[in-house]
Formats: structure tokens, C-alpha cells, sequence
């Protein structure tokens, strides 16, 4: 089992900044694809970015690439997005998912991650 706690989401103004946090636990990640979906009220869970725990290669859906920057720090298990130039938009409950290397394929299916973090609520006003 992983267990994942999201925290950093907030309320920002258009154009602003947030940098979201994903405390891993329970499992060795090296072997992991870890990432942020995002989840908006009516809509379906949509893929925001992936990394692989061990080579940090990563991948971004093409609304947020150039804004948005998703890393992380080994010796803390922790994930990261960094949102930038923020729009209304990307309002949105974010998720941390994880699951074992995900084929490249396949990252942006949510159905293909086994564990979920709770959500930490983004709103970004105009």
C-alpha cells in the first residue's frame, strides 16, 4: 500500500502562483510512476503531469505545459507541482496519484493508478 496526502491547494488570482505537495508513504518508490490529475466540478478526471520516481523523466498535458512544473525529492518521498501563470481554468480539485511504472501510453488513463491522495482544492479567480 502507498498512502499519499496532498496539501498546498488555496484560493489565487489569475496569473498567480501555488506549489501543490504529495506526501508519499508505505512503499519503496523507485519502482513508481507518480503524477497530478485534476478534477473540475462536471468534469472527468483529467491527467495535469506524471514523473518516474527513478529517472524523473516527465510528461505534461499541453494546457499546462510552460506554467506548470512537477518534481520531487527522494529524501522526503514528496511530489510536487509548481503552477505558474495561473488561470481560472485550471480550478480544479487536484489529485496525487501512483502506480507502478505506468507505460508511457497509458499515463494520462486515470484508471491505470492504484492509489489516490483525498484532493486539495485549487480555485483561481479572474
Amino acid at each position: 500500500q502507498v498512502q499519499l496526502v496532498e496539501s498546498g491547494g488555496g484560493l489565487v488570482q489569475a496569473g498567480g502562483s501555488l506549489r501543490l505537495s504529495c506526501a508519499a508513504s508505505g512503499r519503496t518508490l523507485s519502482s513508481y510512476t507518480m503524477g497530478w490529475f485534476r478534477q473540475a466540478p462536471g468534469k472527468d478526471r483529467e491527467f495535469v503531469a506524471i514523473i518516474r520516481w527513478s529517472s524523473g523523466s516527465n510528461y505534461y498535458t499541453d494546457s499546462v505545459k510552460g506554467r506548470f512544473t512537477i518534481s520531487r525529492d527522494t529524501a522526503k518521498n514528496t511530489l510536487y507541482l509548481q503552477m505558474n501563470i495561473l488561470k481560472p481554468e485550471d480550478t480544479a480539485v487536484y489529485f496525487c496519484a501512483a502506480a507502478v511504472l505506468v507505460p508511457t501510453k497509458k499515463i494520462m488513463d486515470a484508471r491505470n493508478y492504484d492509489y489516490w491522495g483525498q484532493g486539495t482544492q485549487v480555485t483561481v479567480s479572474s
